[in-house]
């Protein structure tokens, strides 16, 4: 028996939803490994206009090309004009200072980038027009975090100039440490795909933008250097402090800028960007009216 157009689509998202959050309802058909793939790859395509819906929707008006442009410009005043941290004057071809600023960079842009990402939707009740289409939860949620994370990203790659600029600037053979570079740019990314989760998931709290970029910022800097503020109270030196330590984000964003990807912290940053992307999904299953 051939598939009716109805009957796929509830199968597509139905295969889809049962990958991801291994729900119990079974697809109305069986299907070969190869038509399930398929679906699944149908499943994508339904969820890339709503990356594509984010990206846009940040560069529609002035105030996402002002915050990556100031992104930009307060890092190359950080590493070529300011005093204490020019690089010129410095005498070692280092990218340690922009590596050591631009969390704290990270923790008001990324925010700033997804505040409206749920918050809007909720304002302007476009939200329950999005639940009439054949998304689901978690498809929506990944669209709206991959387009968030798209535009980091954007974000992130002309900073690559400050690397070329200080490696043609060096004297001799000295020259930036590369495998240090490059894991410091794995560890930003990490940074910034956990600093996008944590925003899209306070985005879904509330249908202000203003009020969920002021709890993201605040989350953000809390997961980023709170356990290690706390690590550093007296009660809890004599080992305590390490594995306190090791909660927040900074210890790990260390481990990976030293050059080594260590397991430990792949997974780390994959646990928490898992956490807020679920808690966000049970956010929005209970705003369902």
């Amino acid at each position: 028996m051939t598939p009716s157009k109805k009957d796929l689509l509830h199968d597509c998202c139905i295969i889809s939803q049962k990958k991801t959050f291994l729900i119990k309802v079974k697809p109305k058909y069986n299907y070969n490994p190869v038509i399930r793939f398929s679906l699944q790859y149908i499943t994508f395509e339904i969820m890339w206009p709503v990356c594509k819906k984010e990206f846009r929707q940040f560069f529609s008006s002035l105030t996402g090309i002002i915050a990556l442009a100031v992104f930009l410009l307060l890092n190359g005043l950080y590493l070529f004009v300011f005093p204490e941290t020019n690089i010129l004057d410095f005498g070692y071809a280092t990218l340690d200072n922009f590596f050591a600023f631009a969390p704290w960079i990270f923790t008001f842009l990324v925010p700033a980038i997804t505040m409206r990402s749920f918050s809007e939707e909720f304002k302007a009740g476009t939200y329950e027009i999005l639940q009439t289409r054949p998304l689901g939860h978690g498809r929506l949620i990944m669209g709206k975090y991959l387009g968030a994370l798209l535009i980091v990203l954007m974000a992130l790659l002309p900073t690559l100039v400050y690397a070329v600029s200080i490696q043609a600037l060096s004297a001799g053979n000295a020259g930036i440490d590369t495998g240090g570079a490059i894991g410091s740019y794995i560890g930003l990314f990490f940074l910034a795909a956990v600093f996008t989760a944590i925003g899209i998931c306070c985005s879904s709290v509330t249908n202000n933008a203003v009020a969920a970029f002021i709890i993201s910022a605040f989350a953000c800097f809390i997961v980023y250097t709170g356990f290690g503020a706390i690590s550093r109270i007296p009660a809890f030196s004599g080992g305590a402090d390490y594995y306190l330590e090791m909660l927040g984000i900074d210890f790990h964003y260390r481990s990976i800028s030293r050059g080594v990807i260590d397991s430990r912290d792949i997974i780390y940053f994959g646990s928490i960007i898992a956490f807020f992307l679920l808690l966000t999904r049970q956010k929005l299953i209970k705003r369902k009216p």
